[in-house]
C-alpha cells in the first residue's frame, strides 16, 4: 500500500565556498603556492594579476617596429667566418673583476665505495656475487638489516646460487673487513666490536673497552657501571678511560659516506611575520610567493556576447557557455576562499598576540600564559575546529626565532598561591633542574617532584615522568655519567 508521511529533517550542508575555505585553512604558505598553481592549470578562467599594458605606447611603437622589419640589415648577409678574430675577443679585463666559477663536485656513493673494494680482494666469481648481494642489502647507515637466512634464500631464488650458512658468513666477514670499520654489522654491538678490534688491544683501555662490548654490552647500555667495574676488576678511572674509547667509535659508519644530494632538508617558511615598533605589533602574512589572481576578461566578454546574442545559438555554443559558467563560479569561489583564508588567519593570529602579549614582547618562555584552543575560539567567535586548522602546520617569524603556532598552546595548573601557570613553565624548570644536576647522581622523578613542590608546583611523580618523556629526557639511571 502507498502511504504518505510528513517528516521534518535538519540538515547542514556546506557550500562549495565553505569547502574551499576549510581546505585552504589547513595548508601552510608553501603548499598554498602549489595549490594556486594547480588551480591556474585546471581553470582557464583564472589568471595572474599583471600590470595592464599601455595601449598608447604600443601604438607608438608599432610603426617603428614595422619600419625596422621592412629595412634590410647587412648583418644578416655577413658570414661569421668572415668576422676577424680580434672582434670576437675582448681584453679589457681589470684586476678588480670578479670571476665566479660554478663549483662541480662528484664522488663515489657509499655502496660504490664498498663495491670498489671488492676489486682489491682475490675472490672467485661465486664469492664476488655473494659479496655484491650482501653489499646491496647494506643500508645507508652501514648496517646489514637482513638476516643471513633471508639472504641465502634470496640468492637461491633470484640468482640460482645455493649457499650454506657457513659460506655466507665467510663472505660476510670479508665484507666486514672493508672500510669504513664496522660496515655490514648486524646490530650496534657487532658494529662497535668490529671497530674496536682494529685498534691495538695491547693497550689496557682498548682491551677493557673490547671486554665491555663483547661480554658486558647489556650492562653498558643500562649504564650499570658498578657491575662492569666489579666483573672486570678495574677501578673507576680505568672504567672511565675504557668508556672514553667506546665513545670515540662511530655508531653509524655509513653516515660519513652519505650522499648529501639524497638528503631532504626541510626549509621552514613562516606564514606570519611579526615586527615590533615602539612596543606595537606589526603583523603581516607572508604572501611573498603567493600570486594575485583575477578572472580573465576574455571569458567574461564571451558570456556578455552570448547574453546579447541568444538567437541562433548552436548546441555546441550552449555547452561551451555552460562550461565557462561552471569554471567562472569555481574561480570566484577560489578567489573568495583565499581572501577568507587570509582574514581568518589574521584574526586568529592577532587574538593569539593579544592573549600572549607579554611573551611576544620579550620572548621569555616563563611569561607564556596557559592557552587552549577554546580560549582563542571564544575571543574570535570561531569554531574550535577552525582554530585547530589555523594552528596546524603554521609558523610565525618573530624577533627571537621562528615558532609553530602550536607552541603557544599549553595547558595550565594552579600553584599553591592560586596563580595559574603554564605547563610549559614547569617543563622549563624541569629542564633547568636536570641540566644543573650532578651527573654522578642524577635526580630521580621523586626528587624532581619534591623540588617542584618547594617551588610551589604541587604535581605528582607520574606527572613529572610524563613531562620528562615529552621533553625526550631519559630516566635518571640513563643520565648517569662517571
Amino acid at each position: 500500500m502507498l502511504k504518505q508521511s510528513l517528516q521534518q529533517k535538519l540538515l547542514q550542508k556546506l557550500s562549495p565556498l565553505q569547502i574551499q575555505v576549510i581546505k585552504l585553512l589547513e595548508i601552510p604558505t608553501v603548499q598554498l603556492e602549489q595549490r594556486i598553481k594547480k588551480e591556474l592549470e585546471e581553470n582557464p578562467i583564472l589568471e595572474l594579476e599583471r600590470e595592464q599594458p599601455d595601449p598608447d605606447k604600443d601604438e607608438m611603437d608599432a610603426p617603428e617596429q614595422e619600419i625596422e622589419r621592412d629595412e634590410l640589415s647587412i648583418d644578416e648577409y655577413i658570414n661569421n667566418e668572415d668576422i676577424p678574430a680580434y672582434k670576437l675577443q675582448s681584453r679589457n679585463f681589470s684586476k678588480d673583476d670578479k670571476h665566479e666559477d660554478i663549483p662541480f663536485s662528484t664522488g663515489a656513493t657509499f655502496h660504490e665505495h664498498l663495491i670498489a673494494q671488492l676489486g682489491l680482494r682475490i675472490l672467485s666469481d661465486r664469492q664476488r656475487n655473494i659479496a655484491e648481494y650482501i653489499i646491496g642489502n647494506v643500508d645507508e647507515d652501514g648496517y646489514l638489516r637482513r638476516e643471513v637466512d633471508e639472504i641465502i634464500d634470496d640468492l637461491a631464488f633470484a640468482q640460482n646460487i645455493e649457499v650454506d650458512e657457513r659460506e655466507a658468513l665467510d663472505v660476510l666477514e670479508i665484507v666486514q673487513d672493508f672500510d669504513p670499520a664496522g660496515v655490514a654489522a648486524r646490530d650496534l654491538q657487532e658494529c662497535l666490536i668490529l671497530q674496536i678490534q682494529r685498534k691495538d688491544r695491547t693497550f689496557p683501555d682498548i682491551e677493557n673497552a673490547y671486554q665491555i662490548l663483547r661480554h658486558h654490552f647489556e650492562e653498558f647500555t643500562r649504564k650499570h657501571y658498578d657491575k662492569i667495574a666489579k666483573r672486570l676488576h678495574i677501578d673507576e678511572d680505568e672504567l672511565k678511560d675504557a668508556l672514553g674509547e667506546i665513545l670515540k667509535l662511530n655508531p653509524k659508519p655509513g653516515s660519513s659516506y652519505s650522499n648529501p644530494m639524497t638528503k631532504t632538508v626541510q626549509h621552514i617558511i613562516p606564514d606570519f611575520i611579526l615586527e615590533i615598533e615602539d612596543e606595537q605589533f606589526q603583523l603581516s602574512l607572508n604572501n611573498r610567493n603567493v600570486p594575485e589572481l583575477r578572472i580573465s576578461n576574455a571569458y567574461s566578454d564571451m558570456l556578455q556576447d552570448y547574453s546579447s546574442n541568444k538567437k541562433n545559438q548552436t548546441q555546441e555554443k550552449k555547452d561551451a557557455v555552460m562550461f565557462v559558467k561552471q569554471k567562472l563560479d569555481s574561480a570566484k569561489w577560489f578567489i573568495d576562499a583565499i581572501k577568507q583564508r587570509q582574514n581568518t588567519l589574521m584574526t586568529v593570529m592577532n587574538s593569539i598576540l593579544d592573549y600572549q602579549h607579554d611573551y611576544f614582547i620579550e620572548g621569555d618562555e616563563t611569561k607564556l600564559k596557559p592557552m587552549i584552543l577554546k580560549d582563542i575560539a571564544e575571543r574570535t567567535n570561531l569554531d574550535i575546529s577552525t582554530i585547530s586548522r589555523v594552528s596546524n602546520s603554521k609558523y610565525i617569524q618573530t624577533h627571537f626565532g621562528i615558532f609553530p603556532l602550536k607552541y603557544f598552546f599549553s595547558e595550565g595548573m594552579q600553584t599553591d598561591s592560586g596563580e595559574e601557570v603554564s605547563t610549559r613553565e614547569i617543563k622549563k624548570i624541569l629542564e633547568e633542574c636536570i641540566a644543573n644536576e650532578d651527573k654522578r647522581k642524577p635526580l630521580t622523578d621523586d626528587k624532581l617532584a619534591a623540588i617542584l613542590k618547594e617551588k610551589s608546583y604541587n604535581i605528582a611523580r607520574r606527572t613529572v615522568a610524563k613531562y620528562r618523556e615529552q621533553l625526550n629526557i631519559p630516566v635518571a639511571r640513563l643520565r648517569k655519567e662517571l
